[in-house]
């Protein structure tokens, strides 16, 4: 088997999208349409991928980083000029190149990799991807000989009332001997009203000097979907969440309302956990076995372990242990750490904290900075003072304390092990280990007061 490289065609200036952004940035399921692609790609095993950008170039490289190669096309004058821009990429190369456009990210590595198997086992000097469609309206048509060998792409505009009739189109993505590329590539010429130069013209080009072309059907046309708009994106982001979902319910997965979830690609679920409606799990985020994501929870690039449970709470890079419970109404946000058997309660916010094993912090409470050991009870209205206007400290407490409702730690203390702190406390000093602090005016009872006030 000969060696495949890629090209993949990024500088689409994508106005329809009306956008800052370049327009194969835009992400559909959590990731861009360009990583859906080059994603595809690898899944063939290339030997190198060069990414062909135009405004925006620096945001794809950001974005894809050592994944690919880069070069620009300064100025759009067509698809055949994009892949010239990337030959120097090329040069020297025996292998196959596979060309892909690099908005079609519903494009599954199984489909790129048939379409190279079709040229290699064809010995064709270009396998072109195409789809059956019910109505073809707008798209080049397919013409083959009696072989099933490919001799012309006919535009719409240009085709007769009988091969309009063909249901079979071109999908823009080929995989080429890279010799007949290269060669292909210096006769093309921009003979047409819009001085573009066209890839498509390779086909009449390879059948001119007596190459074989042919081309491999996709088994869902779906996959050859492009995205000019963002009607077209939201499209496609649902069918991508649509096999999101199937795969991972087929993992042993229960979702209750498939339409109503919402999973990014790269995530990952245990067996047996049950997902309720309105949960949107988001980055690279892991989810463990047997757990219970309750209605209305988001959760991004985060850790739960199994058997915990999270209701209605946000969860922003963060960790969470086995056998806790979260929310309802909890925010646990990014640098937090929470061990196993906690409870984080109702209207609770972590911040960059540590949360020890067997710890409950029942309910509003925030807790940010903070080191907290295990086995401590945690009062409602507890708040860690950690900001001073200008800086931000940290503050601990040990093992097994308690800690009353509406106490204020303010940072920087050091709170011990067995610790008893009274409710309504400011604690500004350290405490040392099984001791009790209270740290509040004393009350003071005036009797009849209110008649002695008129």
């Amino acid at each position: 088997m000969k060696e495949c490289m890629a090209v993949v065609l990024a500088a689409g200036e994508g106005t329809r999208m009306k956008s800052k952004m370049p327009k194969v940035l835009h992400e559909a399921a959590g990731r861009s349409m360009l990583e859906w692609v080059v994603n595809a790609v690898r899944g063939v095993d290339i030997k190198k991928c060069t990414v062909v950008c135009g405004r925006g170039m620096d945001e794809i490289k950001a974005r894809l980083g050592g994944a690919a190669a880069y070069v620009e096309q300064e100025e759009r004058r067509g698809s055949g000029h994009a892949v010239m821009c990337a030959a120097r990429e090329l040069e020297n190369f025996d292998g196959y190149t596979l060309i892909i456009a690099g908005d079609m990210p519903l494009l599954r590595a199984e489909t790129v990799r048939a379409l190279v198997d079709a040229a290699q086992k064809g010995n064709y000097a270009c396998t072109m991807l195409t789809a059956q469609l019910e109505n073809p309206h707008g798209y080049g048509r397919i013409l083959r000989n009696e072989l099933g060998d490919v001799t012309a792409i006919v535009e719409e505009k240009d085709a007769t009332q009988e091969q309009r009739e063909i249901t079979e189109v071109n999908a823009s993505c080929y995989c080429v001997g890279t010799p007949f590329l290269l060669e292909c590539l210096k006769e093309i010429k921009p003979a047409n009203a819009q001085g573009e130069y066209y890839l498509t013209d390779i086909v009449g080009l390879l059948n001119a000097k007596g190459e074989k072309v042919g081309a491999y059907i996709a088994e869902d046309a779906r996959e050859c979907m492009g995205v000019n708009d963002r009607a077209q994106l939201a499209q496609i982001s649902e069918i991508l969440r649509e096999r999101i979902l199937a795969r991972h319910m087929r993992n042993g997965i229960t979702l209750i309302d498939p339409k109503n979830t919402y999973i990014d690609a790269d995530c990952e679920i245990g067996q047996d956990t049950v997902i309720y409606p309105n949960v949107t799990l988001e980055g690279n985020t892991r989810i463990g076995e047997d757990v219970i994501l309750y209605p209305g929870s988001r959760i991004r690039d985060s850790v739960v372990g199994n058997g915990t449970q999270v209701q209605n709470s946000v969860v922003l890079e963060a960790e969470i242990g086995e056998h806790s419970t979260v929310g309802p109404n909890a925010y646990v946000r990014p640098g937090s750490h929470i061990g196993s058997h906690c409870r984080i309660g109702d209207f609770v916010e972590i911040k960059n904290s540590t949360i020890g094993d067997g710890t409950k912090v029942s309910h509003l409470t925030y807790i940010g900075d903070s080191d907290f050991g295990k086995g401590i009870n945690v009062g409602c209205g507890v708040v860690v003072v950690n900001y001073d206007g200008k800086n931000k400290f940290r503050t601990s407490v040990g093992d097994d304390a308690f800690i009353g409702c509406n106490t204020n730690l303010i940072s920087p203390v050091s709170v011990g092990e067995g610790v008893y702190i009274a409710a309504g406390s400011t604690i500004t000093e350290d405490i040392p280990n099984n001791a009790f602090a209270i740290a509040r005016s004393r009350q003071t009872i005036k009797t009849d007061w209110k008649d002695k006030r008129k």
